[in-house]
Order: structure tokens, then C-alpha cells, then sequence
């Protein structure tokens, strides 16, 4: 104890030593164990390495370079999508300002020339639309809380445009199909304002992004034919843009309830022009006058006709003359089918739900 009492210092030093020395062991052997695990993943590619060497034909020597031919074809794929982005053109926003930056009066004065050119749009090709949520305002095309503001939520403008004008270029492929109605159209929320928006303007869904490209979705539902319809896909698959279709729903359209007048009418009856016979009435022979005497003429004393033999034996027949025709118009019920060949297919209009995806290739410059 005297010992470790005079020698205290050099005790702990030695442990401190010791202990130290124990660490670095450690350290060296999980080391060298790295070491032994890098060696061996080495020796597995040098001998994948001459595997690939020993392969015919060589694929980096002699006249068939397979390692050049590989960097031209990378080359030709690099090409080849650069040739397919021309294909995927991103749809031009609304507006398009010169100084690169949209203002919120640029916005507002294209959005609502926007908007009334769609609804001459639809006029023109019989396409009828929803009603406004706001009474009194005509449909706004999903940006119904957009519209009537003069400031809008800060960093929402360029993707409101671009919004605006990937909406004008799927309306203008439906009323080209000329479909029969446009009951609704839905984009996703890219603004603190369509939080508090009509919840028939909006999708849950948001943009997908990946290394090649942005898709963006839309849903729309319309009322129409089947020829209406593939009038639209075919419309979105001959698009300059890339517009795909990637769920359809089809449904028999409902059928419009008939008003109060309709159902206390009765149904049409066929009129038809009967001529009915009427014969005309007989004028009153006119009486000759008195003789000063009181006496009537001689020839009036058995009538007078002016023929003949009228003036002593009463007056002579006549030809009456013949009955005209009075057309009259006469109700006939309408005649009913009697029989023939059986309808085998009535075209009846459909309601149809797509979604829509916009892609917007992220080509290199």
C-alpha cells in the first residue's frame, strides 16, 4: 500500500496506458478485418473483370469495340428523347408576360377574356354549362374564387396561369368533340385561396414528380354520345400536348324530370281539314207593289218569276245553285303502330367522367 501510495501517479498512468493500448488493438483488428472484406470484394471484381475479357467477342479491343458501340448508342438514346421532348411541349401559360413575371392585373384581364372566350366556345358548339356558384355569375371553369378578387394569395400567379392554360386547352378539345354538356371541371389546389374555394372547383390529388417529367391531373364530367366521345379521346390523342386519359367512367345519363306542365298536358292529337256541306240559304222572292187601285198586278196573282209561263201559273224552278264547302278542323288521335320490326338499338346519352394528365416533360436545355 506504501507502494501504490508513493507510485500513484505512475499506477494510473500505466492503466491510462494499458487501456489506451487496448483501443488501439481493437481499432487495428476491426481494421484489418475491413481490410479482408475490401480485399475480397476487389478480387471479385477483377475476376468479373476477366470474366469479362475472356468473353467473345472482346468487349473493348480489336475491331468490335462493344464499349464504344455502347457510348453511341447512349448517345442516339440521348437523341431520342431529346427528338420526344418536341412531342411533349408544356402547354403555354395565361398570360404570357415579356418581362417573364406575371402581375395580378395581367392575371385578372386574361382570366376573365379567358373565361368569356370558353363560354362563346361552348355557345357555338351547343355545349350547354353548369350554373355559377354565385348567383347571378355565369360558370368560371374551376376558378370561380379567383375571379371577382383584386389580390390574390403571394406565390399563386404562375401556377394559377399555368393552370389557366392547361384548362383552355381541354375545353377547347370537348367543345371541338361538341359534347352535349359540361356538368364540372376539377384541378388540384395550388393556392392559399382555393383552400376556401367551392369544393366541385378542386381534386385531392396533387402533381406527381420524377426524373423525367410533372403530371398534373384534371378531372372533368360531360354529358354525350358515343360518337361525341370518341370524337374527345381521339381529340386528346392527336393533341399537340401531351394530354393522357387515365381512368373513364361511362354511365347512362339521367333522365330530365318533366315539369308540371308537361305532365298535366295531354298528349298531341293529329289535326285533320274535313270539309263539311252547307247548302246556302234561299233569298225571299220580293213582292211587287200595290196598284193604286188595292190590287195586286195580274201576273202576281199566282206569283211572279219573270218566265214564261210564271206570271199565270207561279213562278218557274230554278236551279239552286250548289253547296260550298266549309273546311272545318277536326282532332284525329294518332295512329298508333301496327306492328314491324322491333328497335334493337336506341342511341341514349351517356355521362362520362375522365381524368386527364398533363405531362410536362422536365427536358434538358
Amino acid at each position: 500500500m506504501d507502494w501504490i501510495r508513493r507510485n500513484l501517479y505512475f499506477l494510473i498512468g500505466s492503466l491510462v496506458a494499458l487501456a489506451l493500448m487496448g483501443l488501439a488493438g481493437w481499432y487495428l483488428y476491426s481494421k484489418w478485418q475491413l481490410n479482408n472484406t475490401l480485399l475480397g470484394q476487389l478480387d471479385e471484381q477483377y475476376a468479373k473483370l476477366k470474366h469479362s475479357y475472356d468473353q467473345k467477342p472482346h468487349p473493348g479491343s480489336g475491331k468490335v469495340d462493344n464499349i464504344q458501340e455502347a457510348k453511341e448508342q447512349q448517345q442516339q438514346l440521348r437523341a431520342f428523347i431529346h427528338k420526344a421532348c418536341q412531342h411533349f411541349q408544356n402547354i403555354p401559360p395565361i398570360p404570357v408576360p415579356e418581362s417573364g413575371k406575371v402581375t395580378i392585373q395581367g392575371f385578372g384581364e386574361a382570366l376573365s377574356r379567358t373565361i368569356e372566350d370558353l363560354r362563346q366556345a361552348a355557345s357555338k358548339s351547343g355545349v350547354d354549362l353548369p350554373p355559377g356558384s354565385v348567383s347571378g355569375q355565369s360558370y368560371s371553369f374551376s376558378f370561380e374564387k379567383q375571379r371577382p378578387k383584386l389580390d390574390l394569395a403571394p406565390g399563386s400567379l404562375e401556377p394559377l396561369s399555368v393552370q389557366l392554360g392547361e384548362v383552355k386547352t381541354i375545353c377547347d378539345v370537348l367543345f371541338q368533340a361538341n359534347i352535349s354538356a359540361l356538368d364540372g371541371l376539377r384541378r388540384e389546389r395550388v393556392s392559399d385561396d382555393d383552400l376556401t374555394g367551392p369544393q366541385t372547383d378542386y381534386l385531392p390529388d396533387k402533381s406527381v414528380t420524377n426524373e423525367l417529367a410533372v403530371l398534373t391531373p384534371y378531372e372533368v364530367d360531360i354529358r354525350c354520345f358515343s360518337k361525341d366521345l370518341a370524337a374527345v379521346l381521339a381529340g386528346f390523342a392527336n393533341a399537340r400536348y401531351a394530354l393522357i386519359v387515365k381512368t373513364i367512367n361511362v354511365e347512362p345519363a339521367p333522365a330530365a324530370a318533366p315539369g308540371a306542365d308537361q305532365l298535366a298536358a295531354p298528349p298531341p292529337a293529329t289535326t285533320v281539314m274535313v270539309p263539311v256541306y252547307q247548302p246556302p240559304p234561299r233569298p225571299a222572292a220580293p213582292s211587287a207593289p200595290m196598284s193604286p187601285e188595292g190590287r195586286r198586278p195580274p201576273g202576281d196573282r199566282y206569283g211572279r218569276s219573270g218566265g214564261r209561263y210564271g206570271d199565270r201559273y207561279g213562278p218557274s224552278a230554278r236551279p239552286a245553285p250548289a253547296p260550298q264547302p266549309v273546311y272545318q278542323v277536326v282532332p284525329v288521335a294518332a295512329p298508333t303502330s301496327k306492328g314491324g320490326l322491333p328497335t334493337a338499338l336506341t342511341e341514349k346519352q351517356l355521362k362520362v367522367t375522365l381524368t386527364i394528365v398533363v405531362v410536362k416533360l422536365a427536358c434538358p436545355k
